[in-house]
């Protein structure tokens, strides 16, 4: 029978991850099936563009491993079983369970309201492509109404600062409002600062730094000093949390439910799971944790990828490097922000910003698309095919 290969999610990671497992492997001994909940491949990336309102690309999963004998399952993932190696799904057909041999973990990330009361009932956000639309649809009301209305970002992270800039450039009748916990652009540097509340100054944006939001309601926020803020469409940045089903599972996670796993991706719990992108936690080549973003999902997969070849064709299994090396925020269309950041994480004193900025980012962005909607590139002629086990060498370099 052949090892059957089951990659849960079909973002970045999952995506390019399945995508490199089918050029490696031989289709005559490996089976790669990929569940997802939508059929379309999401640019999580530009999420905060398309809900401002620009058109943004969304490939069919189906175009996109045509040709790579993956097999592409639409359905919602509601359980996983280790111990069985089994994984429940929904669908339009009633769904059912799917098993597997190896198991690739890459369900991403959603909101994290923090408990906060009326985030869930009340707030929009750019985490997935359908609550992206939707904000979108909301700012398309305001602007028919032709008389401006209120849109309050709440979250100073980069996802804040690149929503809160898209709106404001795009929307140019809505005054937009970014509500920062502490200092907006905090992770950055001074010089990087400076630039960020230049940029805002410039497109008119309303910076509240040292602001905690306590509750949020239909059209206002109720912040910890007592004060209400109207908000005509308010949009929670403050932040991304994992599902539980890999707890729920048995999985070893963190206590956010990040799943724990070695230098090589694979669960330290359950030997045959690995986990990328933002449902994993591991550490860096500097010793602290990866961020969640694309960086990652393409560091952790790309290491993945290299275990499960590895560890399937008997070969020594190489260490991709964990770095996180720069930052890179859009400002709108026309401005950014490139931050390179040193070996401890923190911001270097330079950055590189303006439309140079621009053109970086958005090369980071086609180059995500590409690689992820062209997963099996220079596809070889000959495939790895599998041992009855791994090697020695193998297993000795993923200790």
């Amino acid at each position: 029978m052949k090892h059957r290969i089951l990659v849960l999610g079909a973002g970045y990671a999952g995506a390019y991850t399945a995508g490199n497992l089918a050029r490696r492997l031989s289709p005559a001994d490996v089976e790669i099936t990929v569940i997802n909940a939508m059929p379309d491949f999401v640019q999580r990336q530009r999420l905060n563009q398309l809900a401002a309102g620009r058109e943004i690309k969304a490939p069919q999963l189906s175009d996109v491993f045509a040709g790579t004998g993956i097999h592409l399952r639409v359905a919602r993932v509601t359980a996983v079983d280790p111990e069985r190696r089994i994984v429940a799904v929904a669908d339009a057909d009633g769904g059912g369970e799917v098993g597997y041999d190896t198991l690739v973990y890459a369900l991403g990330s959603h909101v994290d309201d923090h408990d906060v009361p009326g985030v869930a009932e009340h707030a929009f956000d750019v985490a997935g492509r359908p609550s992206a639309l939707r904000l979108r649809e909301r700012l398309d009301r305001l602007d028919e109404r032709g008389a401006g209305g209120s849109v309050l970002v709440v979250g100073d992270g980069f996802t804040g600062i690149e929503t809160a800039t898209e709106i404001a450039e795009f929307r140019h009748g809505l005054s937009v409002t970014l509500v920062a916990r502490g200092e907006v652009g905090a992770r950055l540097s001074a010089r990087a600062r400076d630039h960020l509340r230049r940029a805002c100054d410039r497109l008119g944006i309303t910076v509240l730094e040292h602001t905690s939001v306590e509750a949020v309601e239909a059209r206002r926020v109720l912040c910890a000093d007592g004060t209400a803020l109207a908000s005509d469409a308010t949009v929670w940045t403050a932040g991304f949390a994992v599902s539980p089903i890999a707890a729920a599972g048995g999985l070893e996670v963190t206590e956010h439910g990040q799943i724990v796993v070695d230098r090589t991706m694979r669960s330290i719990s359950h030997p045959n799971v690995y986990a990328i992108g933002d449902s994993v936690h591991t550490l860096g080549d500097n010793g602290r944790p990866l961020p969640m973003n694309c960086g990652s999902a393409g560091f952790t997969g790309r290491q993945a990828i290299e275990a499960i070849v590895g560890r399937l064709t008997g070969r020594r299994i190489a260490n991709v490097k964990l770095v996180h090396q720069y930052n890179a925020i859009s400002l709108g269309r026309r401005d950014g922000i490139v931050h390179l950041i040193d070996g401890e994480a923190q911001p270097k004193p330079t950055h590189l910003g303006g439309r140079k900025a621009v053109r970086i980012k958005a090369g980071i962005q086609r180059g995500a698309l590409w690689g992820t909607s062209h997963p099996t590139f220079g596809l070889p002629k000959r495939k790895r095919r599998l041992t009855a086990a791994p090697d020695a060498t193998a297993e000795k370099s993923a200790t």
